[in-house]
């Protein structure tokens, strides 16, 4: 399982020109499911994400996490993350996990997402959707699990 995350001033997502989802200051998350990706390690990507320190504190370190900072968490599925890019010029998605799965797979993160962290957004599975974001810093992590 993978996630982008990028620290944010705000970001919001549309669906059919309608704002379905958006946080204050926060974490955009972009998620890419596996076909090897599981429960568990859904549950401690959530782990990693909402206890990743990328916000600074008063002495201008990044030792801060989004739960620190009583944060938004925005949550965007997003199968282009898993491909292969390593050969050619059109990325593979055997990697990727088939739709069913990556759908159950992103709802039980959401759920341990919500156990943990009470401001959390997310986005529409499988939908086309437009995320707006001012990305702070710039600040961006790949994290995998």
């Amino acid at each position: 399982m993978i996630a982008l995350i990028q620290r944010v001033k705000h970001a919001s997502v549309m669906v059919d020109e309608k704002i379905i989802g958006k946080i204050p200051q926060g974490l955009l998350v972009l998620v890419g499911v596996e076909k090897q990706d599981d429960n568990t390690k859904a549950k401690r990507l959530v782990e990693r994400v909402l206890n990743y320190r990328v916000f600074a504190d008063q002495q201008d370190k990044m030792n801060l996490s989004v739960k620190d900072i009583k944060g938004g968490v925005l949550w965007v599925s997003q199968f282009t993350l898993v491909a292969d890019t390593k050969k050619g010029n059109r990325p593979g998605f055997s990697r990727g996990a088939p739709p069913e799965q990556g759908e159950q797979l992103f709802n039980q993160l959401l759920h341990y997402a919500k156990q943990q962290h009470s401001n959390n957004a997310v986005g529409q599975f499988g939908a086309d959707m437009q995320v707006s974001l001012v990305n702070d810093g710039p600040v961006t992590f790949w994290l995998e699990v």
